[in-house]
């Protein structure tokens, strides 16, 4: 695969979506960033290069104007000495030149475009994996958290089955029926005691419920005597 083949599929790649079907993501950025880095990397060799060629080109450029500008010069010499046939071939060499000049200035205009490109395309590549590696860390820091709470949750769990935590349960369990022992004997003394009051209770309704019938009985008798 191209090297700009491959910025476009980085560039335009959605790395949410790609995440969200990943069985590991991490992994998944891991390789990313790895791709991005390596692909920075020749981006930035072949800016580089494009660079150089393009100050070499420049000094072919200036060669080839100073070799135009002696032609021009030896036509005119020859112009004035009347040699017109080493005027016409002086004139021959300086249009030689003049298209060389013509086409390393096009050769430069052309470098000048690929370093733009180059340079371009390594600052959004710079800005993608500036964001990939953000990912990165927000996925180590979730997945330090959760190992955090499945360590506390393996803890628990260990807790819940460990020997101590049963002997507590067995502990607190003895306590709760001495207690519920307890509350039975008290109940017992209480049933007892309430009985004994209730008797009592019940003795003074008899007492007032006899008073009461000797009053009648005592209140009849003296009616009949009277009569």
């Amino acid at each position: 695969m191209g090297i700009f083949s491959r910025m476009r599929d980085i560039i335009n790649s959605n790395i949410n979506a790609m995440l969200d079907k990943a069985e590991n993501p991490e992994k998944l950025v891991k390789l990313m960033i790895q791709e991005m880095e390596d692909t920075l990397v020749e981006i930035k060799a072949s800016c580089a290069g494009s660079m150089a060629n393009k100050k070499k080109v420049e000094r072919a450029l200036e060669d080839a104007g100073r070799r135009e500008g002696q032609w021009a010069e030896r036509a005119r010499l020859a112009v004035d000495k009347g040699r017109d046939d080493l005027a016409r071939e002086a004139l021959i060499e300086q249009r030689r030149y003049r298209q060389r000049v013509e086409a390393l200035e096009r050769e430069i205009g052309e470098f000048d475009a690929l370093t733009e490109q180059y340079q371009n395309d390594i600052m959004r590549l710079e800005e993608k994996l500036a964001s990939v590696r953000e990912m990165r860390r927000i996925l180590v820091e979730r997945h330090i958290h959760a190992r955090g709470r499945q360590r506390a949750e393996k803890g628990l769990r260990k807790a819940d089955t460990s020997d101590a935590f049963t002997r507590f349960e067995s502990f607190e369990h003895r306590i709760d029926r001495m207690e519920a022992e307890a509350d039975l004997v008290n109940y017992g003394r209480k049933a007892a005691l309430e009985d004994e009051f209730a008797l009592l209770e019940g003795d003074e309704d008899i007492e007032a419920e006899l008073r009461e019938l000797k009053g009648t009985r005592k209140k009849g008798e003296k009616t009949s005597s009277s009569e």
